[in-house]
Parts: structure tokens; sequence; C-alpha cells
């Protein structure tokens, strides 16, 4: 009843498809596809290293309203450049991510001239555990990660200049929309990746799902894992490659990350997590409800997602009124700006072309934040 693997991050058409509807279901409607120069529109002058934290970038930790220490890491302007910046990006993983995994593209956004920042969610990376074991990955409820998030982005934007733009992959990205959808924060834009609304082989409608998980995790301990990982503790599985992405230097970063810092490693969801996954997803696309957010928002998927459910997103891109929704195919799996060079550059122009119309750079530091 869970999904098959880890949901831990993890171009056909590439259609462009923008909701014109303002928020009437149904309306999504296909234009034509944006012809993104094969390179990508954020060229780069020198390679970027994706096993090594880049000299100008800074980790550091943030402290919680209850003391727990999150992990970041932030790409900065200096003092005498903040008056020409682009704006600031708040970048946020997916499940068991850690911000390593998306040194590439933060650097990009960084040389395109965005300060940019990404966290770790709370239990998982380098930001501790919250589990019965150090592996599997658990949260009482999501609405910790949305409080953590509203906070750490009350100070963030505090502290960077505007626009301030949030990206979140997976189920970073549906963190981010609920965060939105619940007012806790009001970026200028929002771009996701892939994002977590609905689980690709759920064999009934997610209610009965919800009920399911919410039995199992009360059958046993519910910090259990919720499936199997590997054979081998600590090793990912196989198949986990074909999951994610078809480059297998960028999907070996990861194993490389993890051996360099072991802290990083994190397998399967606990069967709490898995409930209250269903319960965040349910009630995120409660009737009405994503047709009040007037946020400009991009989606970036494909329908060929094993991990997270592309008709949940296409029917939530319907419902978003300022959404555009772009959609990849065979050639894309689910770490989209993982991808190899050329799905992976064509999502990363589209995301700078989107961005360049509803975020425009804003001239001297901006104040108020987006309507």
């Amino acid at each position: 009843m869970t999904p098959q693997g880890p949901l831990d991050e993890g171009i056909a058409t590439g259609q462009c498809l923008p909701n014109s509807n303002q928020g009437q279901e149904g309306a999504i409607s296909q234009t034509d596809h944006i012809d993104a120069d094969p390179a990508g529109s954020i060229q780069q002058a020198q390679p970027i290293d994706r096993r090594a934290i880049p000299a100008h970038a800074v980790e550091k930790r943030w402290i919680a309203a209850d003391g727990h220490s999150i992990r970041r890491i932030d790409w900065l302007s200096r003092p005498s450049e903040q008056s020409s910046s682009r704006g600031s990006i708040l970048f946020l993983p997916g499940r068991g991510d850690h911000y390593e995994k998306y040194l590439e593209s933060l650097e990009e956004w960084h040389r395109a001239g965005w300060n940019a920042t990404a966290m770790d969610w709370r239990g998982q990376a380098g930001s501790g555990r919250l589990g019965i074991d150090p592996v599997t990955g658990h949260v009482e409820d999501f609405a910790v990660w949305i409080d953590d998030l509203a906070h750490f982005w009350g100070e963030w934007k505090d502290n960077n200049p505007a626009p301030h733009v949030l990206i979140g992959h997976s189920m970073g990205g549906h963190l981010a929309l609920r965060a939105v959808a619940e007012r806790k924060i009001v970026p200028h834009a929002l771009v996701m990746s892939a994002p977590m609304l609905g689980f690709t082989d759920s064999a009934a409608p997610n209610g009965l799902m919800h009920l399911a998980a919410r039995t199992m995790a009360r059958l046993g301990h519910p910090a259990r894992p919720a499936w199997k990982w590997s054979e081998k503790p600590g090793e990912m599985p196989a198949s986990r490659e074909r999951l994610l992405t078809h480059d297998a230097d960028r999907y070996a970063d990861e194993a490389w990350w993890r051996k360099a810092r072991p802290e990083l490693v994190m397998g399967p969801g606990s069967w709490r997590w898995v409930e209250r996954a269903y319960r965040s997803m349910r009630d995120l696309t409660a009737p009405g409800l994503l047709e009040t957010i007037s946020i400009p928002m991009l989606i970036v998927a494909t329908d060929n997602d094993r991990l997270v459910g592309w008709k949940a997103i296409q029917a939530a891109a319907r419902r978003l009124p300022q959404s555009e929704l772009v959609r990849f195919g065979a050639e894309a799996r689910h770490e989209i700006l993982r991808e190899v060079d050329e799905v992976r550059n064509r999502a990363m122009s589209h995301i700078d072309a989107f961005l360049a119309r509803v975020a425009p750079a804003q001239s001297g530091r901006a104040d108020e934040e987006a309507a």
C-alpha cells in the first residue's frame, strides 16, 4: 500500500501548460512549449564541483523556537552587491534528501545573481533524527515542518533582498505549497519540482489508503520503517537509481556524500510519516483551498514519475489560479534537477524564464512582501 521504493529523491515534449482560468477547474490548456537553448539559459563560466562545498557558501545552524538545531547553507552577495542582487531563493529538498544533492543548482542560481539558501528538514540529513533509529525517516506531524519553515522564512526574508522565491522538490514542494495555502508564508513566486501531491502506486483512493496507513501505524510502533530499503542496512537498493535519474554520475554523487558525511544516510519513512503524508495531501487538496492561492507558481514534473503521482500534480495545476505546468516525459525521472544535461538544462531554463517574468529584479532592497 506504500510507494514502491523510497520516496527520497528520486523530455519528450517539454510542454508548458499555464493555468489561465483563474482558478476554475478543468481549464488547463496547452501552449507552445518554450524552446530553450540546449545549453540552458544560465551559462556557466567554470565547471561546478558537485562533491565540494564552494568556498563562498557558508554552512551553519539555525535554532528553531523549541531549540532544535537545523542545518542550513547560504550563498550570499557581499554588502556592496546587495543593491544589485537578483533576489533570494530558498530551496527545500525532499524526503530523505540533503542539500548536498542540489549544490549544482544552488551554485547556478548564485552565479545568476541570486542569494541562495537551502535547509535540511528537522529529523533528516544533518538536522538530527526524530525516530527510534538513525536511518528511518520519522515525524509526528507535517505541521512540525510547516512551523519550522514559517519561522525560518520570517528570519530569512528579513536578511535577504527581494524578490523572495521559494523552490521545493518532492516533499519539499508539498510543504512549500501547504505553507503558502495556510498563509504561513507569502513568497513572490513558488517553483515546485515533482511535488508530492499524490503517490504513483496507490492502489486505492487516498481516503482508503490513509485509513490503511493509520491502521498500520496503530498496530505497532509508529516510528518503525514502512517499507523495505535494502538487504544490507545503510546501503541503497540497486533499483533506486531507476526511480530517480538517468544520470549515473549525478546519482553517484549522493552515495559519495553519504560516505563522506555518514550523518546524511536515511532510508524508508516510518508508518507515522506515511499516515501523516496521506493526511497532509488530503488536506492540501480539499475542495476550494488551492483556488484561493494567488501567488505565481511553476510546476516542473514528469508523467514518467514512479514516486509521486502525475495525475495528482496535473489536477492541482488546473486548480491553482496562477500556475504553469511544464510536463516532461520518458526522458525524465523523479529528480528532474539531477537529470542528464539535456533534461536538466531545459528545466533550469524554464525556471529562469518563469522567474524573470513573475519575480523581476528589484532596484534596491524591497521592504514589502508579495501581495
